[in-house]
């Protein structure tokens, strides 16, 4: 089957929503790691969140152009050559955006990680603060300010 130019008009704007998600992955992948290095847990959240939306779009365009992997890209049939070279040209973009994704990526687990020690470190040191106090506290039994002057004989 020789592909038309209908495909290829569908493989351009499939290509177009990829581009707009994985910049706004992109995006939303700087506000993840701004998020992230002031500790700021709620906005983290709030862009895992909508990340997770962006994702699912990703996934859904993946799967409509999967019928397209299979086509030999000689064998299309473009309306011009500049929507061809358009289409190539957003291609490339969407590689290099996809590796900046997964660099923001990896950059923000490794900062994760990073805080996770940090945050079992301090409560270490709270744990052997609270222990240190528990072993110099009062005894509950006696009272203080009073002394026993009572004889045991």
């Amino acid at each position: 089957m020789n592909p038309t130019t209908t495909d290829t008009q569908r493989l351009s704007e499939l290509m177009e929503q990829k581009h707009a998600l994985l910049v706004h992955l992109r995006d939303l992948g700087k506000r993840q790691l701004e998020s992230i290095d002031v500790g700021d847990v709620g906005q983290l959240l709030k862009v895992l969140s909508a990340k997770q939306r962006l994702l699912t779009s990703l996934n859904e365009i993946e799967r409509a152009l999967d019928p397209f992997r299979n086509q030999n890209p000689d064998a299309r049939r473009w309306r011009t050559p500049e929507d061809r070279q358009r289409c190539a040209q957003l291609i490339v973009r969407c590689e290099a955006l996809l590796n900046e994704v997964m660099q923001q990526e990896k950059l923000s687990e490794g900062q994760l990680k990073v805080r996770r020690d940090e945050a079992h470190t301090r409560l270490q040191g709270a744990h052997v603060a609270a222990e240190a106090r528990g072993a110099y506290a009062i005894d509950p039994g006696y009272s203080t300010g009073e002394i026993d002057l009572s004889s045991g004989s």
